[in-house]
């Protein structure tokens, strides 16, 4: 019996075969409109932020006096609101990656209580990751941010709502087209970023994103949290329109989450999710 002659190995490179995964990389973008807009949505974030940023500067040289402690204490609270949202979603979106939600959902697991669980454990994995920074902030630049007072508990505790909110929203989204939708869950919160006014007051954008800022709970604790530092008063104003808004979106985050996961249960969707 005579064995088969062997294949020579192919050792160079195929321009018909790299052609080919490009195609292949083609059509994955054209059939998938969240991957298309996240080609343009970084870089445009990036200018709108920093175009505000410094517009703020050049026009208010005076404020750099105080600008160290506020600009560290706006990148310590934005990761609050980041970490918040980024928090939540992950731990559903592990549960995706390990194909887990049918087994949970076949358990007497309720989808309420699964927005708790994730909303504890998003607190926990914000306040492990803060405290650290907030260490290192004090050791190479002398700042702490538990200067703030009992107000931080304040700042902390919307942004955080707001985060959760946020998450909410992102996992009605994987829920019903799965994870397809996974790149929402680590932008939608930096579309946030210039309307939140979080390195500059809200006067410095233009009046039509004035007016959506006015309905974020987050640009009200950002501007909170420099009366505080700057003027030394803690506004109930700003606190109770953050608080109320929250209110809202947090009710709205719960309720898109249960909306999805009822059509998701319907159509069986929920044992289909998963890479």
């Amino acid at each position: 019996m005579t064995l088969p002659a062997r294949r020579p190995a192919r050792t160079g490179m195929s321009p018909g075969r790299i052609g080919a995964m490009l195609g292949r990389y083609y059509y994955l973008f054209r059939g998938s409109v969240p991957r298309m807009i996240e080609l343009a949505y970084w870089p445009i974030v990036q200018v709108v932020l920093w175009g505000f940023i410094t517009k703020f500067f050049l026009e208010h040289s005076s404020w750099l006096v105080n600008a160290a402690g506020a600009l560290l204490a706006g990148v310590l609270l934005w990761d609050v609101l980041f970490r918040g949202q980024l928090g939540l979603s992950i731990s559903f979106l592990e549960e995706m990656w390990a194909r887990n939600l049918g087994q949970l959902f076949a358990s007497p697991l309720r989808p309420g209580e699964l927005m708790a669980a994730m909303m504890l454990g998003s607190l926990l994995r914000t306040s492990l990751g803060l405290v650290p920074a907030t260490l290192v902030a004090w050791l190479l630049h002398e700042y702490s941010i538990y200067s703030l007072g009992l107000p931080l508990i304040a700042f902390f505790a919307n942004l955080m709502v707001f985060g959760w909110a946020i998450g909410l929203a992102v996992c009605a989204l994987l829920i019903r087209y799965g994870l397809a939708a996974e790149s929402f869950a680590w932008a939608s919160i930096f579309i946030l970023a210039p309307l939140s006014a979080v390195y500059y007051p809200v006067d410095v954008l233009p009046e039509a994103a004035q007016a959506i800022a006015a309905v974020l709970p987050s640009a009200h604790v950002f501007e909170g949290m420099r009366a505080v530092m700057i003027q030394g008063v803690f506004r109930t104003d700003l606190f109770l329109w953050a608080a109320g808004l929250n209110v809202v979106y947090i009710a709205a985050g719960a309720a898109l989450f249960l909306y999805a996961f009822e059509i998701a249960r319907r159509r069986g969707l929920i044992l289909q999710s998963g890479e």
